[in-house]
């Protein structure tokens, strides 16, 4: 949808996921906004089993500005909720942050001016100091060295969850319905006109991150297997590689076998031989058989996110 005179200039966007308390935090948070703009804010429950999506609709009854509550039927993870809310999202200039607030509006109205003074596409957030949990910063820098690598990021960008993106580029990357989608990788392979803003980033004030070690791992191999087929080309490089060795340790046994004569061959070094050749071909079925099980639940029609229900609240009545 184009911006037009009755949309907001602005649109925060913000996934949901057992939001509980910090609920009444963040919603007071955007109410002491005062912006000489038009905005509104979109609220995407990402399946929360705390009714997070029913104290939502209830809390901005009276909100001060246009609210849009969208409950997906269930967990479907972050990026294909932030992609929901940029579905639902009508302003010209728009930015997701985190539920925790440790991104506060403030700092996203920072972006969004940066992104409009600009002739950027889309303005990612660095932070002179983190304070995220040490695991999820070390999978953080895992995951940017894993999309600098296949994706072609350029090496002095963070991948940052709070990000700010002009329209023209939303439409392009919501088109997008896979099953497993990954919003950098989309944003990557569709501008490359990238931005960055140094920003504040404050303590979590309860809780904990809704990111477990399986949802990290998902992640990954989202980047990994959606968005590149450079795993592929390891697993035939290696592969390669592997038959240059096996026809080295065969040409070394018949020259043995010419000039030394036959000698007894050691049982660990046969077995840890075959370990490695039967290792690396599991490894290379395993990496086709994501890809074309991927592929298969694409084509099958594996969705993205279902919507349960959604709500427009227009400053104190809903529809």
């Amino acid at each position: 949808m184009e911006a037009t005179e009755t949309a907001p200039e602005l649109s925060f966007v913000v996934p949901l996921y057992n939001t509980g308390e910090g609920l009444a935090r963040l919603l007071g948070a955007f109410r002491a906004l005062s912006l000489p703009e038009s905005w509104e804010l979109v609220l995407v429950d990402d399946g929360s089993r705390d009714g997070s999506a029913a104290a939502a609709r209830h809390a901005v009854a009276d909100f001060p500005v246009p609210v849009t509550v969208v409950e997906l039927a269930r967990n479907f993870g972050e990026h294909a909720a932030v992609l929901e809310g940029y579905r639902h999202a009508r302003g010209a200039f728009v930015v997701n942050l985190d539920d925790d607030l440790q991104n506060p509006p403030a700092e996203a109205v920072k972006l969004l001016r940066h992104l409009r003074g600009s002739d950027a596409e889309v303005v990612y957030s660095r932070y002179a100091e983190k304070k995220h949990h040490w695991a999820r910063n070390l999978g953080s820098k895992a995951a940017n060295c894993c999309a600098t690598f296949l994706l072609g990021k350029p090496q002095d960008l963070y991948l940052s969850s709070f990000r700010a993106l002009r329209r023209e580029l939303i439409e392009r990357i919501v088109t997008y319905r896979g099953p497993y989608p990954y919003v950098d990788g989309l944003i990557l392979g569709a501008t490359n006109r990238i931005s960055t803003l140094e920003v504040e980033h404050v303590e979590r004030a309860e809780g904990r991150s809704g990111y477990t070690l399986r949802k990290l791992v998902r992640l990954g191999m989202s980047l990994l297997f959606d968005f590149s087929v450079m795993p592929l080309r390891i697993a035939s490089v290696l592969g390669g590689l592997l038959c240059v060795l096996g026809a080295l340790i065969l040409a070394e046994v018949v020259l043995e076998t010419l000039f030394v004569g036959r000698r007894q061959l050691g049982w660990g070094s046969l077995m840890g031989a075959l370990a490695v050749f039967s290792g690396a071909q599991l490894l290379m079925l395993g990496l086709i058989g994501e890809y074309v099980g991927r592929a298969f639940l694409t084509v099958s029609g594996k969705p993205q996110a279902l919507v349960r229900m959604k709500t427009i609240h227009m400053k104190g009545t809903a529809a």
